[in-house]
């Protein structure tokens, strides 16, 4: 189901405003859209609490002038948005919309494109660092970190013994000069031969640590559902595509493996779905964007949840809602084809939809892909009912997976929100997993509640109307889903 762009939450793609606010914000904020996927500013809309407040006639056709000539007038290279109007419950609201720009980066003219250019971070503009403004270059260039060459390495330093012998194996080619040339992990000049990112990435041994000493996967299995208390913690940070098995092997320590009879014979099954998480790691590792620097990719296990989060959003090109349709966006490609050649990825672009096939046969599991700040979260989170039994049988769970209890008396709308809350949601979110349409209704029946009673509790909790706020289960709450409802 779709939601509506003025029922959805602020985001890295949209941004609500009741009125001109004056100032550079609507310049920043096109600078920041210009600079990463596109989004679209929507006037008429308030946004904490959320309201339709809508625009006179007079007022969205001067408005829409301004903002077109605000645009144009103050950001450089120049951004044409285009506007529309839009008809929300009889009111009527201004879109503009600005889409990816292809001479980034983009700025303000008056503080200079050091200074004034700006990303969007979440539902925030945020200033570019130099690090990322030389990204948004080589965006411009159509260039791929990994296929910078590094000259303060000498090719000859490089340790590629392991990978050579891993691609012998898989294709049956051994690597020359030529090969090394053809698959972009060197390039030679005057000063001599010099490895590219993707050969440091592939390589073992001091250099790749101290170049590129993020480029590792660092694992933990916690105790219970927050971080607090660490069970078993490893760290990966050999060659990336060594990486991987390793990885597997420590997910398949901490999570369990049972057995469940299927009519005449006995099939042994993991707690989660392997293959989908292998494809995950897989992901994670391949897409990442190794220019981030100070990041690894985690993964972590919980008692409700396996999450694998890799730096860097998707592409601007690619919105969450393309994933799973057989597009592909590659970020990393010098990589990409190599680990295709290595057996490690199959056809581009399937991997998601293998993710969700597989989980078919898990109803007990949700599939949540999120954007997170400046990261790509995949988490497989465990459906349990309140009872500690599994959510449902598999061909309920496909019949209504999406299907929430009606409130009885043996329900409460504080248990009812509870048994939709997963991680982290936003008031929008939880709303629309419950299907109400009312927010006045869904707060005084439902948030409130639940908050007052300890059983939820807000992840900003000195700025309760912060348009990042975001609601999570207390211990208290999952004591409550754990004993049987009683409607007093």
């Amino acid at each position: 189901m779709t939601i509506p762009f003025w029922l959805q939450p602020e985001s890295r793609r949209l941004e609500f405003k009741e009125a001109w606010p004056g100032g550079d914000k609507i310049a920043r904020t096109a600078v920041a859209f210009a600079n990463g996927a596109g989004g679209r500013i929507v006037f008429g809309v308030r946004n904490e609490p959320r309201e339709i407040i809508g625009l006179s006639d007079k007022e969205l056709f001067s408005l829409e002038e301004r903002v077109s000539n605000h645009i144009f007038d103050r950001c450089g290279p120049a951004i044409v948005p285009e506007a529309f109007i839009q008809d929300v419950e009889g009111r009527a609201l201004l879109v503009v919309e600005i889409h990816p720009g292809a001479q980034k980066p983009y700025h303000l003219k008056s503080a200079g494109r050091m200074d004034g250019t700006y990303v969007r971070i979440g539902s925030a503009n945020r200033k570019a660092s130099q690090e990322v403004i030389a990204g948004l270059e080589r965006t411009r260039r159509k260039v791929s970190f990994d296929e910078e060459a590094q000259y303060d390495v000498s090719w000859q330093h490089l340790d590629l013994s392991s990978f050579k012998e891993a691609y012998r194996k898989a294709t049956g080619r051994t690597l020359d000069d030529a090969a090394y040339r053809n698959l972009g992990l060197v390039v030679e000049d005057r000063d001599g031969r010099h490895p590219t990112v993707a050969a440091i990435l592939l390589s073992e041994g001091p250099v790749k640590r101290r170049v590129l000493p993020y480029a590792k996967i660092e694992c933990a299995r916690f105790k219970g559902t927050d971080t607090k208390v660490f069970l078993d913690q490893a760290t990966f940070d050999g060659p990336v595509y060594a990486s991987i098995e390793p990885c597997i092997a420590f997910i398949k320590r901490n999570i369990a493996l049972g057995a469940r009879v299927r009519e005449v014979y006995r099939e042994d099954r993991w707690e989660y779905p392997l293959e989908a998480i292998r494809e995950a790691v897989t992901n994670a590792v391949v897409h990442r964007d190794y220019a981030i620097t100070g990041s690894d990719i985690k993964v972590a296990i919980f008692d409700d949840m396996l999450e694998v989060t890799s730096p860097g959003p998707l592409p601007d090109t690619l919105s969450p809602e393309a994933l799973g349709t057989g597009r592909s966006e590659i970020r990393n490609r010098v990589l990409a084809p190599i680990f295709k050649d290595l057996g490690l990825i199959e056809a581009w672009g399937t991997g998601i939809r293998r993710m969700r096939a597989e989980l078919e046969t898990y109803p007990e599991i949700d599939l949540i892909l999120q954007e997170v700040v400046q990261a790509f979260q995949v988490q497989f989170v465990r459906k349990k009912a309140q009872d500690g039994q599994e959510a449902q049988d598999e061909a309920q769970a496909r019949i209504a997976p999406e299907v929430t209890p009606e409130v009885t008396p043996e329900v409460t709308p504080e248990v009812r929100l509870l048994s939709v809350l997963k991680g982290e949601m936003s008031r929008e979110q939880i709303q629309e997993r419950l299907a109400l349409k009312d927010e006045k209704h869904f707060r005084t029946a439902y948030l409130l509640p639940a908050i007052e009673a300890g059983l939820i509790e807000m992840t900003i909790p000195d700025k309760p109307r912060s348009s990042k706020q975001r609601y999570r289960i207390t211990p208290k709450g999952r004591d409550a889903l754990r004993q049987p409802a009683t409607g007093e």
